[in-house]
């Protein structure tokens, strides 16, 4: 490996992030670079004003997580506030997105982009985000899994004027093999190179923002002044004599993972697992969510099923599939995408971002629809607009790294909402106890959990996993429904097919 191996949800994305390799960059450049691209080449998943998580990994230093997940306003109610509900044709089903300018919290992913390559980058911003502007200006090739996308959010997409301009080019959805360009957003990146995040935190566009939301919405400029980017500790656990690195709380996604992970390399140690035992091991950790969060009603507390007391309990009543209980997570669409990259200097990134559906409006001039993730029901399980204080909202997002004796043996991380954990935690066990390697780890077929309900892909046996709690439902083909998985290894990058992912290595 001469520069470094990238995985993404998209070709253009990760040729991107390449470019910056190979021009002397490090990991964290490449994310960067990747990330702003991908607010054009998967714009559907992304954006300017989304929110997301890094996990770094700095070969010469302890690792990070950068957190710059979207966060509440400060008032939450508006006499006029507009937050209204729009039907997304599934085709099996519909389902409805909260979307208007009272959906939108403050968002995160710019500042909190910038402040990685201030800390960690190696390159001039003006180059790191050359290929971004470039995609920007001449378009991005759109392909399948956007395609799909792109038709079934044009409620929100093209929810006015302005939106139809930019979608509909021509008068129709963008198909695969078209090109999709947004040139105000080429504008807004070369601001960015100038005045940093200021621009849009401290300046010209925060007073735009600030009157564009008078009408219906929370946001205003002290929301963007206040916001933080928070460096936290992974959260760490052992399993199968690796080190797993993930998100911690507020992130429930990370510590979910590292339990069923424990549960797993404490039962069963160094062993392979069926997908029978693998769906109780789901059932445990669903359980154990339930429980802590309806017992101790408090965002951090769900970090204590990791403490000996709580695991031991759990531990002891695995075998007892009477005791294990429904669990009522509300199922969430999954519009994220997620970038691995590891240099030839060992450093390693991984990184999730979001735009959540996207609230149907663009910020005059800059490409940019800003996030509707207060409208996003998975993410507000107290009911909309019911924070007593403004905080950082949870997230599903799980940036993952599995580090080894001679330092990362494989990145990983997934789109998916609270599909991300399963993804994450079978291409882990596919790799580690069944010696798949990483395209057999990502390709082999899924299982999720859902309340009472087993998702399974085509290509599971289901004959074993019959329970009088659970229904199957069979899925005949591989689907985005179970996530996507970009992953790298020192030799290996593989995007997710379920995403049209895409990996390289150089």
């Amino acid at each position: 490996m001469k520069y470094g191996s990238i995985a993404a949800g998209d070709k253009t994305t990760v040729n991107a992030a390449m470019e910056i390799l190979k021009d002397g960059g490090n990991a964290f450049d490449a994310a960067v670079c990747a990330v702003f691209t991908a607010m054009t080449s998967e714009y559907t998943l992304t954006g300017a004003c989304g929110g997301g998580v890094m996990l770094a990994y700095p070969k010469e230093s302890e690792p990070i997580v950068f957190d710059f997940f979207v966060h509440t306003p400060e008032k939450k109610s508006v006499i006029n506030l507009e937050f209204f509900s729009t039907a997304v044709d599934f085709g099996p089903a519909s389902q409805f997105f909260h979307i208007g300018k009272g959906s939108v919290a403050v968002p995160g992913n710019t500042i909190g982009l910038l402040h990685i390559h201030s800390r960690l980058g190696s390159l001039p911003l003006s180059r790191i985000l050359e290929p971004a502007i470039q995609t920007a200006k001449s378009g991005a090739i759109i392909n399948n899994a956007h395609e799909y996308l792109f038709k079934i959010l044009d409620p929100i997409l093209s929810h006015t004027k302005a939106g139809e301009i930019l979608f509909k080019p021509n008068g129709k959805t963008i198909k695969a093999g078209e090109r999709f360009k947004n040139p105000d957003f080429a504008n807004y990146l070369e601001q960015i190179i100038i005045e940093g995040s200021k621009f849009l935190y401290h300046g010209d566009m925060t007073d735009k923002i600030d009157v564009f939301m008078e009408d219906g919405g929370l946001l205003t400029k002290e929301d963007f002044s206040n916001y933080e980017v928070i460096e936290r500790t992974p959260l760490k656990t052992d399993f199968n004599g690796k080190t797993i690195i993930t998100n911690p709380m507020p992130s429930p996604g990370g510590t979910l993972i590292a339990f069923a992970l424990k549960i797993i390399s404490q039962k069963f140690p160094g062993k392979e697992i069926d997908n029978r035992l693998l769906t109780l091991v789901m059932r445990s950790a669903q359980t154990a969510r339930s429980e802590i969060m309806s017992a101790k009603n408090r965002t951090g507390s769900l970090a204590e099923i990791l403490g000996p007391n709580y695991f031991k309990r759990y531990l002891d009543l695995f075998d007892s599939e009477i005791f294990l209980k429904p669990n009522k997570e509300k199922p969430g669409s999954g519009s994220t995408t997620h970038m691995s990259v590891i240099d030839s200097q060992g450093n390693a990134a991984s990184v999730t971002t979001t735009n959540g559906e996207g609230c149907g409006y663009i910020i005059p001039d800059t490409g940019i629809m800003m996030n509707n993730i207060l409208g996003e029901e998975d993410l507000n399980p107290d009911g909309f607009h019911n924070w007593e204080t403004t905080k950082r909202m949870e997230t599903m997002m799980s940036p993952t790294i599995v580090i080894g004796d001679f330092g990362p043996e494989l990145v990983l991380g997934s789109g998916g909402s609270n599909r991300i954990r399963s993804a994450i935690k079978q291409v882990i066990l596919n790799k580690f106890t069944k010696d798949m390697n990483l395209e057999e780890a990502i390709q082999a077929p899924r299982i999720h959990l859902e309340e009472n309900i087993i998702h399974c892909e085509s290509g599971i046996n289901t004959a074993k996993l019959s329970f009088p709690w659970s229904t199957i439902h069979h899925w005949h083909e591989k689907n985005l429904f179970f996530g996507g998985v970009n992953a790298v290894t020192p030799t290996n990058a593989v995007g997710d097919p379920r995403r049209s992912g895409y990996g390289l290595v150089r």
